[in-house]
């Protein structure tokens, strides 16, 4: 499956107070992939899965999802949905939420009840399925949650923040749901603020810091300007290495020494191994090395030289020195508004 299941240009949220929320928010979400939104608190993150399912109503959005323009009911019948905040009626059982959740989305009795059962032991919920919601603790109510959203065979799945809550292996069998998901040609959005949980299951990612977008893309494309090469050797004593043009700098470890290789690709690493062994060294290890999604998300969100978060200045003038792609035509504006008005809602929720 090719294309994007979700492609955003210039969404904004103004609320109340002049509060923004989000500042033209540009996203594209690849079709059939675990995708992963992050930011700290107060990025905007929610606003934007709120604004996506219609729950609130942006200043201006643009664009389209699973082809179609954004906000249309034939699309959203095909999304499945799970909010981070959520209120399930604590007297149906687990069986009896999804069903009734399957009728909300008008699946046909037999097969909402065929799904219901299918999907409750997909989550790890078999056994407790015909137990009230209010007995279950927060991990399985977002284990039922999930089944919930699936209720429906969607093609986008929208999760937000799936394992709060959840045990270490709740989340692990839920990362296995969301892979399933994707072996399966769905998409997942998925909203949340562990970031090795993300980095274990999504293809690529987009940070967001203060209502804007200010790094998007696999996790490999956004760590790749730190890879680097770490070759351990014995057997030789040099302080450096003169291998071609490069002249490599010897550093003592334990028993071992190494070299390291910033910004070196698997073919610059050959002729290292090759001059080690022709001098009769004895190669201990190479690894391939790059910062984690951890280190990649501090940064994008820190101020390098204090190590505070950006302040408002700096994120406009990153995202302003983005090219902005054209607009898709497809636009969500408040009713009896330009979509430039800033609308009269309040509140705030980020």
């Amino acid at each position: 499956m090719t294309g994007s299941a979700l492609e955003l240009h210039r969404v904004s949220k103004v609320f109340r107070g002049r509060v923004h929320a989000l500042r033209d928010v540009e996203l594209t979400v690849p079709r059939g992939a675990v995708f992963g939104l992050l930011g700290p608190n107060g990025a905007g993150k929610s606003t934007l899965v709120k604004i996506l399912t219609t729950v609130v109503r942006p200043t201006r959005a643009e664009g389209t999802m699973l082809g179609e323009p954004l906000g249309r009911r034939s699309v959203l019948a095909r999304v499945g949905y799970l909010p981070e905040h959520h209120r399930f009626p604590q007297y149906l059982t687990g069986r009896q939420l999804v069903e009734f959740f399957g009728a909300m989305a008008r699946t046909p009795r037999a097969l909402r009840r065929r799904r219901a059962s299918e999907l409750l032991e997909l989550v790890g919920m078999r056994d407790w399925a015909d137990k009230r919601v209010t007995t279950y603790s927060k991990g399985m109510q977002q284990r039922t949650g999930i089944a919930m959203a699936l209720v429906n065979d969607p093609e986008l799945v929208i999760l937000d923040e799936p394992t709060d809550g959840v045990d270490p292996v709740g989340r692990r069998e839920i990362r296995d749901v969301l892979v399933r998901m994707r072996s399966e040609g769905r998409t997942v959005f998925l909203n949340s603020h562990l970031l090795s949980e993300v980095e274990m299951v999504c293809d690529s990612v987009a940070i967001m810091v203060q209502g804007r977008v200010v790094s998007q893309g696999t996790i490999d494309a956004l760590t790749a300007h730190s890879r680097r090469f770490e070759v351990t050797f014995l057997g030789l004593d040099d302080s450096t290495l003169r291998v071609g043009d490069r002249e490599l700098a010897v550093e003592q470890d334990g028993d071992l020494r190494r070299v390291r290789l910033p910004a070196a690709t698997v073919e610059e690493v050959q002729p290292v191994i090759d001059h080690l062994r022709a001098r009769r060294a004895l190669v201990a290890g190479v690894r391939d090395m790059r910062e984690s999604l951890e280190e990649t998300f501090i940064r994008a969100v820190r101020d390098p030289a204090t190590g505070r978060a950006l302040p408002p200045g700096a994120i406009q003038g990153r995202a302003a020195g983005t090219s902005a792609p054209p607009p898709l035509g497809n636009t969500i504006a408040p009713q009896g508004t330009s979509p430039s008005a800033r609308p009269s809602e309040g509140g705030s929720s980020t």
